[in-house]
C-alpha cells in the first residue's frame, strides 16, 4: 500500500471529524493537509496519553520540536521520530509514525507543515510542564492558540500555497479557537477524570458555550471569504459539525452519535455555495 493510502487509512480510523474534507481534496492539497493533520495528530496524542506521565510528555515533545526543526528535503522518516522509538510499547501508531507523516507532504509546503508542528510540539510541551493550568481568560486564549488558532493560520497558508487563496488570518485564528473550544465543552468531564481543566477558574459550561460561539462567528466570517473550491469545501464540514456539537451539548447529548454526523455532513454538500 502506497503512503498516501497508508495515510488515508490512518486518517479514518483517527478522526471521523476530518478524513471526509480531507478526502475530498484535489490529490496534491489532500497530501499536504492528511500530512499537517496527521504530524499534529501524532502530537496530540503524545499530549493526551492517559499513562505517561507530564515530564515525560514534556521532554518526548521537546524532543519531536527538535528534530522537526532539522529537517530538510532528503531526510528520512527516522529524522523526525528520534526518541520516540524508546516508547513504542506506549505509543500509538499515528505517533510512532511521525516520519513518514511528515515526508507526505509535497517538497514545496512540506518545510512550513514541518514548522507548525515543531512549534505547536514545544508549546503543548509547555502546558504539559503547568498540567495544563488555565485560569484566566487570557490563558485560555493562549492555550486554544497555541493547539489550535495555529492550525487555522497553517491552513491559510495551505489554501495559498495551493491556488493563491487569501484569508483574513484573525478569523483563521477565530476558526481553529472555535473549533478547539467545542473539543473543550465535549471532553470536558472526560478531562476533569483526569485531573486537568481548561476552564478558567470560575467559568461554567454556559462561559465556555459563549466562547465558543464567539470564536464561531470569526469562523463564519472565515468561511465566508473562501471561494468556491476545495478549501471552502473542507472548512464548511467541521465547522458545521462543531455547530451541531454545541447544539447537542446544550440539549443535554454527550455528542453527536454517526448518524447525527452522517446528516449534518450530508446536509453541508447538498448545500449550494
Amino acid at each position: 500500500m502506497s503512503l498516501h493510502n497508508e495515510a488515508l487509512e490512518t486518517l479514518k480510523r483517527t478522526s471521523r471529524t476530518f478524513y471526509i474534507p480531507i478526502s475530498l481534496l484535489p490529490e496534491r492539497l489532500q497530501d499536504a493537509v492528511a500530512a499537517a493533520y496527521l504530524c499534529m495528530r501524532a502530537i496530540d496524542e503524545i499530549e493526551d496519553h492517559p499513562e505517561l506521565d507530564n515530564a515525560v510528555k514534556a521532554e518526548l515533545l521537546r524532543t519531536v520540536s527538535v528534530s522537526l526543526q532539522g529537517g530538510f528535503e532528503g531526510s528520512r522518516p527516522q529524522d523526525f521520530s528520534a526518541g520516540l522509538t524508546h516508547y513504542q510499547h506506549h505509543l500509538d501508531e499515528v505517533s510512532l509514525r511521525l516520519g513518514d507523516w511528515a515526508l507526505l507532504a509535497p517538497a514545496s509546503i512540506a518545510p512550513r507543515i514541518w514548522d507548525a508542528t515543531a512549534a505547536m510540539a514545544n508549546r503543548m510541551a509547555y502546558w504539559a510542564d503547568r498540567n495544563w493550568g488555565i485560569n484566566t481568560y487570557e490563558e485560555l486564549n493562549q492555550y486554544t492558540f497555541s493547539v489550535a488558532g495555529a492550525v487555522g493560520l497553517m491552513l491559510s497558508d495551505l489554501w495559498a500555497w495551493h491556488d493563491g487563496t487569501q484569508t483574513n488570518r484573525s478569523y483563521a485564528i477565530g476558526f481553529g479557537r472555535g473549533l478547539q473550544s467545542v473539543n473543550i465543552l465535549r471532553n470536558h468531564l472526560e478531562d476533569r477524570q483526569r485531573g486537568v481543566d481548561f476552564f478558567p477558574q470560575g467559568w461554567v459550561a454556559e462561559d465556555m458555550h459563549q466562547y465558543a460561539r464567539q470564536n464561531l462567528a470569526l469562523a463564519d466570517a472565515y468561511v465566508a471569504e473562501l471561494p468556491k473550491g476545495p478549501a471552502l469545501t473542507f472548512c464548511k464540514i467541521p465547522l458545521a459539525l462543531a455547530y451541531g456539537t454545541l447544539d447537542a451539548l446544550a440539549a443535554g447529548k454527550e455528542k453527536l452519535n454517526r448518524g447525527d454526523v452522517l446528516a449534518l455532513i450530508s446536509k453541508v454538500m447538498a448545500v449550494p455555495r
